[in-house]
C-alpha cells in the first residue's frame, strides 16, 4: 500500500489464511527478507525465539482494511464470483486502478 492505501502490489493466498499468526513461519520471514524487507508479523506464543515487532507500525494495517473496504462496492470482488484465480486477480486489479484513478481525479 502506498500512503494514501492504494495498491501497489496484489497477491492472493488462500481463504482459510484469515490470521495474521499464519503468515508468522521462517519460510515467510526469510521471504521477507530476500527481498530486502522486514516482516512486522505478531509472533505466535509458542515460539522460542522472538522477532522484532513494531506496534507502531502495525497500526498502518489500517490502510489494507481501508482498501478492502474499497472493495467492496465491487459486487464481483466482494462475492468473488469467479473461482479463477488469474480473472478474480485481474478483477482486482482493475478496480484497484479504478479507486487510484477516482482518487488521483479528485486530488488535481
Amino acid at each position: 500500500m502506498d500512503a494514501e492505501g492504494g495498491a501497489i502490489t496484489l497477491k492472493l493466498t488462500a481463504g482459510q489464511a484469515h490470521d495474521d499468526k499464519v503468515y508468522d513461519s521462517m519460510e515467510i520471514r526469510q521471504l521477507v527478507e530476500e527481498g530486502d524487507a522486514w516482516a512486522n508479523i505478531p509472533t505466535r506464543k509458542n515460539w522460542k525465539e522472538a522477532f522484532a515487532f513494531s506496534d507502531f507500525l502495525y497500526r498502518y494495517r489500517n490502510l489494507v482494511e481501508r482498501f478492502f473496504g474499497k472493495m467492496k462496492p465491487f459486487r464481483v470482488i466482494a462475492t468473488r464470483y469467479d473461482r479463477n484465480p488469474g480473472n478474480y486477480m485481474a478483477a482486482l486489479k482493475l478496480a484497484s486502478l479504478r479507486i487510484w484513478l477516482k482518487s488521483y481525479e479528485s486530488a488535481v
